[in-house]
């Protein structure tokens, strides 16, 4: 199985439109409030999104592709409990429009299949399908709109 790589697509429709979805990712407050506490994006090609889930996935990011509100693309940066490899870890968002609502796509590749990966690859995805489903509740309950009726 040497050179061999994971993978892993998701997908999650959310009743809202796009850009609402596109600035729950891209806010850092707002991306704080529905995937993990201490999360933090810089929205632009060249920056970063960084985000742990709980004591067993972070998540660091560089964005190469930023097109805004269609597409997010992260190069999976070494962390903490992420086994040694020379691999390229891509993690693709992609936000497509549809009438009044949104599809969000997460496209993950290039986690080696090595069984010392394995356990990296099956907690990745697993907080990724959870923090995405977190995010179509946090969006169709409205939360994102909070600040709004305070005003």
């Amino acid at each position: 199985m040497n050179g061999a790589y994971r993978s892993f697509a998701y997908r999650v429709d959310i009743g809202v439109p796009v850009e609402r979805v596109w600035r729950a990712f891209t806010d850092t407050k707002l991306l704080r409030r529905w995937s993990a506490e201490g999360a933090s994006i810089t929205p632009r090609e060249k920056g970063r999104l960084h985000v742990v889930f709980g004591s067993d996935v972070e998540v660091d990011g560089h964005i190469d592709v930023m097109v805004t509100p269609h597409r997010m693309r992260l190069i999976l940066l070494p962390t903490p409990g992420m086994p040694g490899s020379d691999a390229v870890i891509v993690e693709d968002f992609l936000f497509e429009r549809g009438k009044g609502d949104s599809v969000v796509r997460l496209l993950s590749s290039g986690v080696p299949s090595a069984p010392r990966w394995v356990a990296y690859y099956l907690n990745k995805r697993r907080h990724w399908e959870l923090a995405l489903t977190r995010l179509k509740v946090f969006l169709e309950k409205g939360l994102d709109q909070d600040h709004l009726r305070s005003r």
